[in-house]
């Protein structure tokens, strides 16, 4: 539980420079600039890279029932950080629309973070 803990915590730090970045930059100015396109994909790497491990890990947990939280959620917060990554570069949707994305999935995150320090073992017990 510890990995999708300390996943987790990451990819929230993630989501928020990720939020900065969507109110504070600009559009690029060509869409089709294989340049730009280079750098967010290298920018983007460790995110998406992190992204599938922690996707995968969370699914476990909620396979094995060690957190109360349902695989569409987990999933779908997903789908939402890979649009809000793209979002947060190309500028391409409206802040309401990026903002909701951004909420659902700190929303996810914080229940997720909830439900393991809920069910972490006590200091030193077998959790029995």
């Amino acid at each position: 539980m510890d990995d999708v803990r300390m996943q987790t915590q990451q990819l929230k730090k993630y989501v928020t420079r990720l939020e900065r970045r969507y109110k504070t930059g600009s559009p690029p100015e060509n869409r089709k600039d294989r340049q730009f396109f280079l750098k967010v994909k290298e920018e983007t790497a460790p995110i998406y890279q992190l992204l599938e491990e922690w996707e995968k890990d969370a699914l476990k947990l909620v396979k094995e029932r060690k957190i109360n939280v349902h695989p569409q959620q987990v999933t779908s917060t997903k789908e939402n950080m890979e649009l809000t990554l793209m979002h947060s570069y190309y500028i391409d949707v409206k802040e309401k629309q990026f903002m909701e994305l951004h909420n659902s999935i700190i929303y996810i995150f914080d229940q997720l973070l909830r439900e393991i320090e809920r069910n972490k073992p006590a200091p030193g017990g077998d959790n029995k």
